[in-house]
């Protein structure tokens, strides 16, 4: 019994002390919710809220002196600004205007984010584009030195306010630094190992959230403190006349229609030149086709039998009546259905003519 009392007691302890550190927990957020709202009015009470509350001993004066240092100090106007604009300059060399124009930004201390460059071709005298990056207080001096290079042919600056946002991000962040710092130290003094399981995964989170809202804090104060200008560089534009080469007398028609006459001369024998090869590829086909018909038809008359073949059969007959009877049915159907040699042999052979007997002479009476 004592075992499981103590057992139970452990128990006890233990669920007191897990209450104990969410009531922390929960304590600390409700902080930090309030001392964002109470902090939003300017960064130098969120800073002296911080010091007041991390200060071992004598927080309280701490907080007062603060606090009375921050009424005392008069409000500035101090607006956080993003400077956005376009500038187009027509110059005469615009490869070596984009050149001066980036030592003029990175002697000011400001930097080239993007650069583009078309080299002259023919009537066009080339082109370039710059992304430049300016510190906002030399912002007025640049642009100066930026329109000397040539004519300025359009300028145009937008502005927009980030006061709010940069406040509310830097109220955020000194709250969230000072709630990691608690976790941290109720972290060092922690036994238990599911309160430090706890203690560290609430302490994660935090540094997360916390790590994200500085990179945002990094980013807002980089486009502050660095205006963006996109810079233009181009030529005047190289206009030809036209040149009106019409006819005008007898004379330059003449001229016109000889020019006219050689041209077409001269595109014809291109074509002709181009299809040659083609005309003797086809006509080199043609013979080989037409030699192939012509074997053909040779190959196929050498097969058919002469008119001439049968009629030896009949060279000893002396009865011309024999050539005009015509051979029975089936005999014809015999000698049409058998080869030429079959059907000299299925002729049979000619008969002798009958001879005629003279009528018998009778006695005159």
């Amino acid at each position: 019994m004592s075992i499981m009392s103590e057992h139970v007691e452990g128990t006890v302890r233990r669920m007191r002390r897990i209450g104990v550190i969410a009531g922390l927990i929960v304590a600390i957020g409700a902080l930090a919710g309030c001392s964002s709202s109470a902090d939003t009015s300017t960064p130098a009470a969120a800073d002296a809220a911080n010091a007041g509350n991390a200060a071992p001993n004598g927080g309280a004066a701490a907080q007062k002196d603060s606090s009375l240092d921050v009424a005392a100090a008069p409000v500035a106007d101090a607006r956080s600004l993003i400077v956005t604009g376009s500038l187009y300059i027509t110059v005469e060399d615009p490869l070596a205007a984009a050149d001066k124009a980036a030592t003029i930004v990175q002697s000011a201390g400001g930097r080239v984010d993007a650069r583009n460059e078309t080299a002259p071709q023919g009537r066009d005298g080339g082109s370039a584009t710059l992304t430049l990056r300016i510190p906002a207080d030399n912002l007025d001096k640049v642009v100066n030195d930026l329109r000397a290079l040539g004519t300025v042919d359009n300028f145009a600056t937008q502005a927009r306010d980030v006061t709010t946002e940069v406040t509310d991000l830097d109220a955020k962040i000194s709250t969230l630094r000072a709630s990691t710092d608690r976790i941290q130290g109720l972290l060092a003094d922690a036994k238990n190992i599911a309160d430090i399981i706890t203690l560290e995964n609430e302490l994660a989170s935090r540094q997360a959230e916390l790590q994200g809202l500085e990179a945002q804090q990094r980013g807002l104060d980089d486009q502050v403190s660095m205006s963006t200008i996109d810079l233009s560089l181009t030529t005047v534009p190289v206009v030809v006349a036209e040149v009106d080469n019409s006819p005008h007398n007898f004379w330059d028609g003449l001229v016109s229609g000889w020019n006219g006459l050689v041209a077409f001369i001269s595109v014809a024998l291109v074509v002709v030149g181009v299809l040659l090869p083609w005309a003797v590829l086809g006509a080199l086909l043609f013979a080989a086709v037409m030699f192939l018909v012509r074997a053909r038809r040779s190959r196929i008359a050498r097969r058919r039998p002469k008119p001439g073949a049968v009629a030896p059969q009949f060279a000893g007959a002396t009865n011309p009546g024999l050539w005009a009877t015509p051979p029975s049915a089936p005999a014809a159907a015999a000698a049409a259905a058998a080869p030429p040699a079959a059907a000299a042999e299925a002729v049979p052979p000619p008969q002798p003519a009958p001879t005629e007997n003279p009528a018998p002479k009778h006695p005159a009476p």
